[in-house]
């Protein structure tokens, strides 16, 4: 029985997860295993230790404070700035929501053959479906569907590498940090724009003041941060691995082989090397992976809006809004695939925007008392700091030069 309530405290932190396994993270790491094979390994891992790192200050600050980060944010600049803030915050949210819903409607499509643009309107009617279980019955069951979605997510990306092993020896190499040439670059800063998500980093503080409330005396709050910390710990783990096993699946079984630029031809590549059997699961798991990633990034848009502008807008508003500009790229004929990568370039220059005022407000002393990152910490945040702005420069410059 020990054990029984620090288990029961878990959960937040695999809500902020899904935002790591989205379908912005399958059409990068596809990509990133079917043109280079095991070369990009390390930016995965890299920023998979760096998400739990920042998505652990997240919910720090919101059980230390008992606010979000949006709310912090917007007591403290003025309007004008405050404004601009929500906006690039908001643009970002919606290059999110755009990917999840390809992502899903494409699913639909290798599930049950559907046109793009009414798979769409199933992954967005499904979403608001899960927002509302969330709003009538609180955040508990609405975190056990997102926790089974990201199980059926993790067997559906990670079930080929059962079938195919991927070689060992190979994959520690590969984890040695190089580029080889400009699109390497620029793909690792998609793959980078896809793990550090920054519509999670907003919403982790949400969640576990939500979930926990503002901690209650040293003791209370000690509690709290060492369950949060196995929360993170596990669920980030458990995300770092199914974005590993998605580049080493495509490095493995696709590598050469032409059409597997896009998720429709990694799905027939991956039926003709492995199977329809493992190609059904495949898409199951991305089709989770739309549904559940769409509900999030909704949740994290109303946590943004009201936190620095202190509005709100009913949920089956926000998600027509959001469900628009996806829509009308899969009615337009845009290449599904082409426009999850480039959501996730786009993402990357979101990042940070969110990093810098978490990392500057959990140093605060006079605001996280004793909880204030101490001289590590603050030294390895700002080591990551550096890393995502550097890739984010270089980012920009070979997209001017490109």
């Amino acid at each position: 029985m020990r054990f029984a309530r620090p288990l029961l405290l878990l959960g937040p932190a695999f809500v902020a997860a899904i935002a790591y396994v989205d379908p912005g993270n399958v059409a990068a790491n596809l990509t990133g295993g079917s043109r280079y094979g095991y070369l990009l390994v390390w930016v995965l891992v890299a920023a998979s230790v760096m998400a739990a790192l920042v998505q652990y200050q997240s919910a720090k600050l919101g059980i230390v404070t008992g606010r979000t980060l949006p709310e912090l944010l917007g007591d403290r600049l003025r309007r004008r700035p405050r404004i601009l803030f929500w906006v690039q915050a908001e643009i970002v949210a919606a290059a999110t929501d755009l990917a999840e819903v390809i992502g899903g409607a494409i699913a639909l499509g290798l599930l049950f053959h559907l046109p793009l643009v009414f798979g769409g309107v199933i992954v967005g009617a499904v979403s608001m479906g899960l927002l509302a279980l969330q709003s009538r019955f609180g955040q508990r069951p609405f975190e056990s569907v997102i926790v089974g979605l990201l199980a059926i997510v993790a067997i559906g990306f990670l079930a080929g590498l059962f079938v195919t092993p991927p070689d060992g020896l190979q994959v520690l190499n590969g984890l040695v940090p190089r580029f080889a040439g400009s699109d390497s670059v620029v793909l690792a800063a998609s793959m980078l724009g896809a793990t550090e998500m920054p519509h999670a980093i907003y919403v982790h503080s949400a969640l576990a003041r939500d979930r926990h409330g503002m901690a209650k005396g040293p003791a209370g709050r000690i509690h709290l941060l060492r369950a949060t910390k196995w929360d993170v710990g596990i669920a980030l783990t458990l995300a770092g691995i199914v974005n590993v096993g998605m580049l080493l699946l495509a490095a493995v079984n696709l590598r050469h082989l032409a059409g597997t630029s896009t998720i429709d031809g990694a799905h027939a590549a991956i039926t003709a090397t492995l199977g329809p059997g493992v190609a059904l699961v495949f898409a199951i798991g991305l089709l989770a992976s739309g549904l559940a990633s769409t509900s999030v990034g909704s949740y994290a848009g109303a946590t943004i809006m009201a936190g620095l502008i202190k509005r709100r807008i009913p949920v089956f508003l926000r998600r027509v809004l959001t469900l628009i500009p996806a829509l009308v790229i899969l009615g337009i004929g845009v290449d599904p695939t082409a426009a999850l990568v480039a959501s996730q370039v786009f993402l990357s220059f979101g990042i940070p925007f969110a990093l810098i005022p978490l990392v500057r407000l959990t140093n605060d002393r006079a605001l996280m008392g004793d909880q204030a990152n101490g001289r590590f910490i603050r030294l390895t945040l700002g080591v990551v700091v550096v890393l995502v702005v550097a890739l984010n420069v270089a980012l920009i410059g070979l997209t001017i030069v490109g």
